[in-house]
């Protein structure tokens, strides 16, 4: 599924993920931008308490990413 706007992602931008099964809010530590391409992966604060889990910090696949707000 394409995501609109994901060459947008900056640090702080607010997405919606869905790399734990239900979909979470996380917020962007960096740039989806990477010299003349984007990554593959994005380093994400994921706020997991909100369905029960822990906030984490961690590497997500761009694909997972279901929204960005």
């Amino acid at each position: 599924m394409a995501v609109k706007n994901i060459e947008n992602i900056k640090k702080g931008t607010k997405l919606i993920t869905g790399h734990l099964g239900i979909p979470v809010s996380a917020i962007a530590v960096e740039s989806i931008k990477q010299g003349k391409g984007l990554k593959k992966t994005l380093l994400v604060n994921v706020k997991g308490t909100e369905v029960g889990l822990f906030d984490e910090i961690g590497s997500i696949y761009v694909d997972d990413i279901l929204e960005v707000v």
